[in-house]
């Protein structure tokens, strides 16, 4: 049986775990770096980790710019297999890799000229300004490896070949994890580069997962041709991955936009509160990356399956997958609640930090159930073409609500109730989502045999 054909054969449940499932794991190991990243980061001190987690809404961009120009290709690739249309797969993936290549030379020119002025624009501290400069301009200059990592990956993924994503990724953290100490600290001879080891150590791993995850296209994919001999960028076919891409990166821009708001707020009651901020996105990473590799592997299961037009499928793949979401969640939940001082001892956490963090993550933390939902829902909207739901529910989430609701928290009742804003604004989220599905279902999906 050919790839292409079991994403509209295999049953629905174990087709869905076996997908995703080894993007679910290689994700974990990826949060697993991203906190480790910061663990040792935390090390040098607490304006090193500041700086990390002010630096954070540039590598959410540069993440968004990617990943939504992914979701593109990705369901385009998978509703043309399931047409059995060859030629317009090739395409999407061929003009996939093209693209991402522009972009990773557009991070690069923001690294080398406006680095200095991000970080200027947040605080005036000299110390904290040159550790995220640093940091910032080798994320950004060698931005290459993870636009091309993602990429590659995301054709795997699209011809149902998650596991060598799984592969190209793991072995990206973990390069990532072993360099850390010892670029950060120089271990083993090596000069003690600081932040920019922490750096170094990122965009290396980034770039071994590149090259693996090229090898496992052109060795391994048989379903997709990457051909460039001859490539001449198709209009046609980058206009069809950014109607359902360009909705995607300014949805996740968004979480950029919010956290840039959102550290501008907390600095004016800490700094601490800022590291705060960034402490608690590289620890809901742990919970939130394992309904991203989910989302991965559910995304081109509903496209290859609207494009066969087999309304079960489809169904039966978004309750499962909502199902999982939400009790992956639920023990998200219970860790933040219950093993709050433990997650903050592991960044070097001070009385301050602790007085601040504690109710902190656990307030935040009340929305991870509708957070789930909504999530899978997002997904489903961009796997159908309809990006642009996904982006509305975005726009009111994160700039209607947080934004808005953190400041005026802020202005009236102080920092505790900053947090607050979160969770009151993925309820509102939870009801749009439900709205905008059942509209959906009843254009698109109810229609089909």
């Amino acid at each position: 049986m050919s790839q292409e054909n079991k994403m509209g054969t295999m049953p629905v449940k174990r087709l869905l775990i076996s997908m995703s499932l080894p993007m679910i794991l290689s994700m974990l190991v990826q949060a697993m770096y991203n906190i480790v990243d910061s663990v040792f980061v935390s090390m040098i001190n607490q304006a090193a980790l500041t700086a990390v987690s002010m630096a954070f809404p540039v590598q959410n961009l540069l993440i968004a710019v990617s990943a939504g120009t992914c979701v593109g290709v990705n369901a385009l690739l998978s509703r043309s297999l399931g047409e059995k249309n060859q030629k317009a797969a090739n395409l999407a993936a061929t003009n996939g890799i093209f693209l991402a290549f522009l972009s990773s030379i557009a991070f690069a020119l923001f690294g080398l000229f406006g680095a200095r002025m991000f970080f200027e624009s947040q605080t005036s501290n000299p110390q904290i300004i040159q550790y995220g400069v640093q940091y910032l301009q080798i994320v950004c200059i060698f931005s290459f490896g993870i636009f091309g990592e993602m990429m590659y990956e995301r054709i795997l993924q699209s011809t149902g070949r998650t596991i060598y994503c799984m592969v190209t990724q793991g072995t990206g953290a973990i390069i990532n994890i072993i360099l850390d100490p010892i670029l950060i600290f120089g271990l083993f001879g090596l000069p003690e580069m600081g932040i920019q080891g922490a750096a170094a150590a990122t965009v290396f791993g980034q770039i071994v997962a590149m090259f693996l995850a090229m090898y496992f296209n052109h060795a391994k994919n048989k379903d997709v041709s990457l051909a460039f001999r001859g490539f001449k960028p198709n209009k046609r076919t980058i206009a069809i991955i950014y109607e359902v891409g360009i909705p995607s990166i300014i949805m996740q821009s968004i979480s950029s936009v919010m956290t840039f708001g959102m550290n501008k707020i907390l600095i004016s009651f800490s700094e601490t509160a800022v590291a705060v901020f960034g402490v608690y996105f590289k620890l809901q990473s742990f919970i939130f990356m394992p309904i991203f590799g989910l989302n991965n592997g559910m995304i081109p299961i509903v496209a290859y399956n609207y494009g066969s037009r087999s309304k079960k499928r489809i169904m039966e793949t978004v309750r499962l997958s909502i199902g999982i979401s939400m009790g992956i969640m639920l023990i998200g939940l219970i860790i933040f609640q219950v093993f709050t001082p433990g997650l903050l001892f592991m960044f070097q956490a001070d009385s301050d930090m602790l007085s601040i963090g504690i109710p902190a993550l656990r307030i935040i933390s009340l929305s991870f159930l509708f957070a789930g939902y909504c999530i899978i829902l997002a997904s489903v909207f961009q796997a159908l073409g309809n990006g642009i739901y996904s982006l509305i529910i975005s726009v009111a989430r994160q700039l209607i609500c947080i934004l808005p609701l953190a400041y005026f928290f802020a202005r009236t009742f102080g920092l505790n109730m900053v947090w607050y804003s979160i969770p009151i604004a993925e309820i509102t989220s939870v009801a749009l989502s439900s709205i905008l599905f059942r509209k959906i279902y009843l254009e698109k999906i109810r229609v089909l045999s």
